[in-house]
């Protein structure tokens, strides 16, 4: 593979990138190739060690998005850097897309748990008011704890929810990095 085939493959791969992103990749590689050529290796040579350009653009859309996810983490962000990083393989279909559906379930059930133990006092008042003759003191003070220990869930939830993400990101990281080419390449 030449010079010309591997740089428009990169560009075909890239091209969700924003375009000043794009133009300092695709700067990078030819980069490559002129030092390649000054050192008397061929471009398949270069191309070859440079890898496989589809890959390459995978790798460079996750790590761009993983990137972007550390500066801001918004949930946006967060699925497109899950779906850049699941695009580096099928093996990562498995090993990404579970665990980050276990965690989004996990924190959205909490979530909802919290929530509904807050509203808990709006069943007392509908039942009140539907049946005034079955009110209990009973039922308000469970209410009224229940009101409160969701508000207790809801906090420990905030707090969770910032730590599952960054740790998760860091799975990520982790992930992309084993797909590069292990550990050793840092």
């Amino acid at each position: 593979m030449n010079k010309d085939v591997f740089m428009k493959k990169l560009a075909a791969g890239i091209k969700k990138l924003p375009k000043e992103e794009q133009k300092e990749i695709l700067q990078d590689f030819a980069e490559h190739f002129s030092v390649g050529v000054a050192e008397g290796k061929t471009e398949g040579e270069v191309a070859a060690a440079l890898g496989a350009p589809n890959q390459v653009a995978k790798e460079l859309v996750a790590t761009y998005h993983l990137e972007k996810v550390n500066h801001s983490s918004n949930a946006g962000d967060v699925f497109r850097a899950v779906w850049a990083v699941i695009g580096l393989g099928f093996f990562n279909l498995v090993i990404v897309l579970g665990p980050f559906i276990a965690l989004v379930s996990l924190i959205a059930s909490g979530w909802v748990i919290g929530g509904s133990f807050i509203l808990s006092p709006l069943v007392v008042l509908v039942n009140v008011v539907l049946y005034p003759e079955t009110l209990l003191l009973f039922d308000v003070f469970v209410s009224i704890a229940l009101t409160g220990l969701g508000i207790l869930i809801i906090i420990g939830m905030y707090y969770v929810t910032r730590y599952m993400f960054k740790a998760f990101m860091k799975y990520l990281h982790f992930n992309v990095k084993m797909v590069k080419g292990g550990l050793n390449n840092e």
